[in-house]
């Protein structure tokens, strides 16, 4: 109950403080992988390059499925964004249901920005069904289709470190995440600007994505507030010797 009673309330949050977003903007601090990913994209814009987007293999039944979520978020916004250039982002995966889910969410953005008849299927791509096929299929995408940014968001393991030695060959921009430990470290070392922890969370809300996935960013601060003083509260009652 205590469980279900901090779910709702997280909740009821969101959806409180969406609905203040969308009359307040929003002010983050600055991420430098953000700020490059933004740029990246008006670049692709303006010399007709792609944008290569990994979304990795994790699961949407499962725990995984959280990191894929975020960059499904972002995807759509990249896609409403890229939709007036000559060349259409490529998004590579190795799920099924997150490949085919790439697809819909590539058309929901270019419908979003009204250019639905530029929508080709085949952008959203799976493939392989392994960690390491995954990884070899998307190579041919990175080396051969004028790409000139590579964002890697998702679960990924250390077959992350062929990607980003992929794209360290070809002499383009890396932006990459994971929800994996081992897979950070390697992005940390080979990334421009990677990104750490939570931060591959606030995809959504640092391009743009809507006013939902800023005011996620806002409930995450105040539950990490709230478990903070838990903590000291405990703690001090317990110096006290008061039962707990």
């Amino acid at each position: 109950m205590f469980a279900f009673g901090i779910l709702v309330f997280a909740a009821v949050l969101l959806l409180a403080l969406t609905l203040w977003r969308r009359r307040t903007p929003a002010s983050f601090r600055t991420i430098d992988a953000y700020e490059r990913l933004n740029r990246s994209v008006g670049l692709a814009v303006e010399n007709g390059s792609r944008l290569h987007i990994s979304l990795g293999h994790g699961s949407l039944f499962t725990q995984r499925g959280g990191s894929a979520l975020a960059g499904l978020a972002m995807l759509r916004r990249l896609a409403e964004r890229t939709s007036v250039s000559d060349r259409p982002p490529v998004v590579t995966s190795g799920d099924a249901s997150l490949a085919i889910l790439s697809q819909d969410t590539l058309q929901s953005g270019y419908r979003a920005a009204g250019a639905e008849e530029q929508y080709r299927f085949n952008t959203g791509r799976l493939t392989g069904l392994t960690p390491f096929s995954y990884a070899a299929g998307a190579l041919p995408a990175m080396r051969d289709e004028n790409v000139s940014a590579n964002i890697i968001i998702g679960n990924l393991g250390i077959e992350g470190g062929l990607l980003a030695d992929a794209s360290e060959r070809e002499n383009v921009n890396l932006i990459a995440t994971s929800d994996d430990l081992s897979t950070q470290s390697v992005f940390y070392a080979s990334a421009q600007e990677p990104l750490i922890g939570e931060e591959l969370f606030a995809a959504g809300a640092y391009v743009g994505a809507g006013a939902s996935h800023d005011a996620s960013l806002n409930v995450q601060d105040i539950l990490r507030w709230l478990i903070i003083l838990a903590i000291l509260l405990g703690a001090g009652l317990k110096i006290l010797g008061a039962p707990i």
